[in-house]
């Protein structure tokens, strides 16, 4: 029995076999509200373009997370741009991934 810890230990590694994990202490710079605009450009590549266009005709932040492909291609969106929205709206949804923060120039 103490093999068999001391060998998962070995294999595992010292964090691993105890179930405590590491967790890194640096915070990254988040908006405190993300609306059309922000989440659009932290995507960046091009999409930003579409902003006035989906503000006005999407409007809420909560109403694009939950758009669907063919809504955008009626609006006129690429479909290069229509993919990268929809899958960071899933992973906004799902909170892997949020816009940073610009940097405030001073």
């Amino acid at each position: 029995m103490a093999w068999r810890l001391f060998n998962s230990r070995a294999i595992l590694g010292p964090n691993l076999a105890t179930g405590s994990a590491r967790f890194s202490t640096k915070s990254n710079p988040y908006l405190v509200k993300v609306g059309i605009p922000e989440f659009l450009n932290g995507i960046g590549n091009g999409v930003e373009s579409h902003v006035a266009k989906l503000e006005a005709e999407i409007g809420d932040f909560q109403k694009l997370l939950v758009t669907r492909t063919l809504k955008l291609k009626k609006l006129g969106v690429p479909c290069k741009h229509r993919k990268l929205i929809l899958k960071y709206t899933h992973k906004y949804r799902l909170g892997l991934w949020r816009p940073l923060a610009q940097a405030i120039k001073s």
